[in-house]
């Protein structure tokens, strides 16, 4: 529900067509909408959508490399390979993205510390530039334009089709525990001796416990099940919820926050339980709840992910956490964990070694970006960074900070495309070097 701004839609009806640009028109590659953010948007141009590109192309069981065009979703995949024993190596929140979608914001998942993003394990793609031309990009092809497409937003050109490295599984359910920690120390702790021995590790904390518990939450930590493991065990029946109309107000408040939060932290009485998961269950639970977004209310609201070195990320942790719960102001849904070493390939790529912090916050009025601005200056000064694909408000003056790239990147802009993020935080003369 923000930014709001008028959009105009067309299709792409097939990869071999060219991009409809027409004199003094901009286009944005479109997906399925799911950045929070203005990076899916332009206000002043068309949105090209790739909902017509839904087509599988190649796989090959032997290597585990799919080949598909750009509007096929990860739910899509999924649903065709998992029951042949393969699963995308990296996935984010919500399976309802498309696979170009996910190279241009070069998603990451709970298994950053031991695979890196998703562009991590993109072979190729074929990139369609407003000019008329198509480049085959890869590590060994166009390499420089492969490192700005990937994490680069849709700015650089339209991918078509891509080829990806699918990761070959045991079965279709997950095994591990749940951790109850008390406190931001414990966290550390407890995310230390967890990255050597599971694939994926994630935690919900508090944002609103201060004090000797600030930070307290559940630290999920997991691997794939074997086929032993998970023998006998079926996909739970899930009955399909959802937000059915748009509250008057925010139902995210301070005062239903704190009692949904401190029954959330109590549920788990023993500080360990062992679990196993169905990957829908694990991966992406919020999209058994259609429209979850409407408890926010019809103002809307930002989210906000960030990311501090490991060399600081105690003490930074510690100071964002303690402004957010000074603030009064959070959300139910917030996800605290510790990215690896493996460098991203993109040149506007997000992740980097170090601790992530990403919540919601319901749009309140102007305290609310206040206080992202705020926690931007705490990232800054960290040498810290703040997701694009999620952003709404952050300043070009911080953008410029987070991404020292940034300059590289712009000369493989396409000038034929821009959102409404990029002409926020790099102005509406772009430039390109194509």
């Amino acid at each position: 529900m923000y930014p709001r701004a008028p959009q105009v839609m067309r299709r792409l009806l097939s990869r071999h067509d060219d991009l409809p640009v027409r004199d003094g028109e901009t286009l944005l590659p479109y997906g399925l909408g799911r950045s929070y953010g203005d990076s899916c948007l332009n206000s002043d141009g068309v949105l090209l959508s790739t909902a017509a590109l839904d087509r599988f192309i190649a796989f090959d069981e032997a290597t585990g490399e799919l080949t598909a065009e750009a509007g096929v979703t990860f739910a899509a995949i999924i649903d065709l390979l998992a029951p042949r024993g393969w699963f995308l190596p990296v996935v984010p929140g919500t399976k309802f993205v498309t696979l170009a979608g996910a190279i241009a914001n070069d998603v990451h998942g709970k298994n950053h510390h031991g695979a890196g993003t998703f562009g991590c394990h993109v072979i190729s793609f074929e990139l369609l530039t407003s000019d008329g031309q198509r480049r085959n990009c890869s590590r060994d092809e166009n390499a420089e334009l492969f490192e700005a497409t990937i994490g680069g937003l849709g700015l650089t050109g339209f991918i078509t089709k891509a080829t990806i490295k699918m990761m070959p599984v045991a079965s279709a359910f997950l095994v591990g525990q749940s951790v109850r920690f008390d406190n931001l120390d414990e966290f550390f702790a407890v995310a230390a001796a967890s990255v050597g021995d599971y694939d994926y590790t994630v935690s919900w904390i508090d944002c609103l416990a201060g004090g000797h518990a600030l930070g307290r939450g559940h630290f999920l930590r997991a691997n794939v099940a074997s086929a032993d493991e998970a023998k006998g065990r079926r996909k739970p029946l899930v009955v399909p919820l959802t937000v059915p109309v748009m509250p008057p107000v925010s139902l995210v408040n301070r005062l239903t926050l704190k009692a949904f939060n401190t029954v959330y932290y109590q549920r788990q009485q023993r500080d360990v339980v062992q679990r196993l998961w169905h990957y829908d269950a694990f991966h992406f639970p919020l999209d058994a709840i259609s429209h979850w977004n409407r408890i926010y209310g019809p103002k809307g609201f930002l989210q906000y992910q960030c990311v501090v070195p490991r060399a600081v990320q105690h003490g930074v942790s510690r100071a964002l956490l303690r402004e957010i719960e000074q603030s009064a102001q959070g959300s139910f849904l917030v996800v605290f964990k510790t990215f690896g070493r493996i460098r991203s390939p993109g040149l506007l790529s997000f992740p980097v070694e170090g601790a992530t912090l990403a919540l919601d916050f319901p749009i309140v009025g102007p305290s609310t970006f206040a206080l992202l601005t705020r926690l931007d200056a705490i990232v800054a000064e960290a040498g810290g960074r703040v997701y694009p694909a999620k952003d709404a408000r952050m300043s070009r003056e911080s953008f410029e900070t987070f991404y020292p790239r940034l300059s590289e990147f712009r000369k493989f802009m396409d000038p034929g495309i821009k959102s409404d993020f990029s002409t926020r935080v790099l102005g509406k003369n772009l430039c390109s070097g194509l």
